[in-house]
């Protein structure tokens, strides 16, 4: 079995923790990920990968509970991902599902199910685990010049939001956060696909702005964009394939991603262009693909009403975040290679993920 946290037994009697062989799943609504990982000094390599959009939420928002065919999809992807773990000797996993199962009614019996037929345990988090998470997976991202960081992670079920304050000796405050009950599934969903027009696109856009309207009422957090030392990570398929189609990448590349720094407006010259796309003409645009044609306008929405609430003029560019965040978790609990101080501070606890 596999999950829960929990370390395998092995052959041996006795083996150090800095041996281990560790696994994260993120099971969202849209997406399943894996890794598998070695501690190293810094933090960790990965040694395998896998990725699929198996839409476990889809037509979720209207049924209230997962689709026969979402729930094969995703059972299909979770057997390749335990062939994965068997063959790379997982011995500590933890593996976790958000806001689809979160919010489906037969969510605990697909779990249950998933156990069953491939080993794999799961574990629904809470929303505020899932913003812990995705903070702690991006943390090596943050600017040594940044005092604030705001963290966004668009899921395919929910979104989360996250502000951290930020020491002088690099360790981390959560001040306040919220998970919107709306990601790129959901409101794609609740608007037709095809060409997009301005009035239309805008729609979509105030209808998250409105959902973000009470925690920016209650916390006053775009009065910290005056003092420019706000750091924006964006960390979600929407946000990479963006930053992929900025780069003009034949073929998406964590490597040339992962890190990057893109300005807001040129953000807003590729959303243009896609919005003005059918979802065929989008499905051939080189990261984007079949699997996202229908998808990538509804997040692009999602993040201009991020933008319109706090106005920023550049986003760091995140393929990392729950898998990453559940990783080093582990590891800080096995103490593995995690010094005290790495745990405060982001600018010294590199992830080493080539994948």
């Amino acid at each position: 079995m596999y999950g829960s946290g929990r370390k395998r037994r092995s052959g041996r009697t006795a083996r150090r923790d800095a041996l281990h062989t560790y696994a994260a799943i993120d099971l969202g609504t849209n997406n399943c990920r894996l890794l598998v990982a070695r501690p190293t000094r810094n933090g960790f390599r990965v040694i395998d990968a896998f990725s699929r959009i198996v839409r476990l939420g889809e037509g979720l928002h209207s049924r209230g509970e997962l689709s026969n065919a979402a729930i094969e999809r995703t059972i299909a992807a979770l057997h390749v991902c335990a062939g994965k773990m068997r063959k790379r000797g997982v011995d500590r996993a933890r593996c976790i599902a958000t806001e689809a199962c979160r919010r489906a009614v037969n969510g605990t019996s697909f779990l249950e199910r998933v156990e069953a037929e491939t080993g794999i345990i799961f574990e629904i988090i809470s929303p505020e685990e899932e913003v812990h998470l995705a903070f702690v997976g991006c943390r090596p991202l943050i600017e040594p010049w940044a005092r604030r960081a705001a963290v966004l992670d668009i899921g395919g079920g929910s979104t989360e939001l996250s502000w951290l304050r930020i020491g002088e000796d690099g360790e981390s405050t959560l001040d306040a956060w919220v998970s919107l009950p709306c990601g790129v599934v959901t409101l794609a969903e609740r608007f037709e696909t095809g060409p997009i027009d301005e009035t239309r696109y805008q729609r979509m856009v105030d209808s998250i702005a409105g959902l973000i309207e009470p925690f920016e009422a209650q916390h006053a957090m775009a009065r910290h964009l005056e003092d420019d030392d706000v750091q924006m990570i964006g960390t979600s398929g929407t946000v990479t394939t963006l930053a992929a189609i900025h780069l003009d990448l034949p073929q998406y590349d964590r490597n040339q991603v992962d890190g990057m720094v893109i300005a807001t407006d040129e953000l807003d010259a590729v959303t243009s262009s896609l919005r003005a796309m059918t979802v065929a003409e989008r499905a051939l645009v080189p990261c984007v693909g079949r699997n996202r044609a229908d998808l990538v306008v509804a997040g692009a929405a999602i993040l201009d009403a991020v933008l319109q609430t706090w106005p920023v003029t550049r986003l760091s560019v995140a393929d990392r975040g729950l898998r990453e965040g559940v990783l080093l978790g582990m590891m800080s609990e096995d103490c593995v290679n995690q010094p005290a101080h790495a745990q405060k501070s982001g600018s010294q606890q590199a992830v080493q993920a080539a994948q």
